[in-house]
């Protein structure tokens, strides 16, 4: 089986005038998200910690991707604390460039990827770059993926990275929220594909948000 999908399918068998532009941003991915009002940091912890029960209660009542067996050893799911400093605006340069990409893989069989741009962004203050990604072939081009790895990879995090999915828009800013950040399914489960980070998206910073080992490595 390729895995399935965060809802993605890569997985399957994305007063300086640096403080302004930072500002601009905000202010134009609020906008995209909607006439909802501001979140108050109370509300969006509520709202992801909602989301994760909601995962974790889905996991627990399938065989997949969790199998059954497995449910005691990995359920719930262990995450960071919910840090609201984590989900920051990035801008999206768009690489204009064909070229196709062959990413590793968890089983060893090569995924064909193309580069749709580059998110750029901060996070506490450290400037960060990652590539966004969509598969060649796949049926939803409108998602984008984005794996990484970070310097909690193999010890408190999955070796293989983690990833980010993000619904591709027109306004080029998009909201990276590593809080999203999950662990691919090939972690859980053998049967499943899972693509490994290429080098450029191998952040040089810990990020200490999303999904992480229950059993962190030592």
């Amino acid at each position: 089986m390729i895995a399935s999908d965060e809802m993605h399918e890569h997985t399957k068998p994305t007063k300086n005038l640096l403080g302004h532009l930072a500002f601009v941003s905000f202010v134009l991915l609020c906008v995209s998200c909607g006439s909802r009002p501001p979140e108050s940091t109370q509300d969006y912890a509520a709202r992801i910690a909602a989301d994760r029960a909601a995962k974790d209660a889905a996991f627990a009542k399938a065989d997949d991707p969790i199998p059954t067996a497995k449910h005691g050893e990995l359920l719930p799911l262990a995450y960071f604390p919910i840090d609201p400093e984590y989900d920051v605006p990035a801008q999206l340069k768009v690489i204009d460039d064909p070229t196709v990409i062959d990413m590793p893989t968890s089983t060893g069989a090569q995924r064909k990827m193309r580069r749709v741009g580059t998110l750029e962004f901060s996070v506490k203050g450290q400037p960060l770059k990652l590539t966004a990604f969509v598969e060649v072939g796949a049926p939803n081009l409108d998602r984008l993926f984005v794996p990484f790895n970070d310097l909690t990879s193999l010890t408190e995090t999955y070796a293989g990275g983690r990833y980010l999915d993000l619904d591709r828009n027109k306004t080029g800013i998009y909201e990276v929220d590593f809080n999203r950040a999950y662990t691919p399914y090939c972690y859980y489960n053998p049967t499943y594909e899972c693509p490994y980070p290429p080098p450029e998206n191998r952040l040089k910073i810990p990020i200490r948000a999303g999904e992480k080992l229950k059993h962190p490595n030592t």
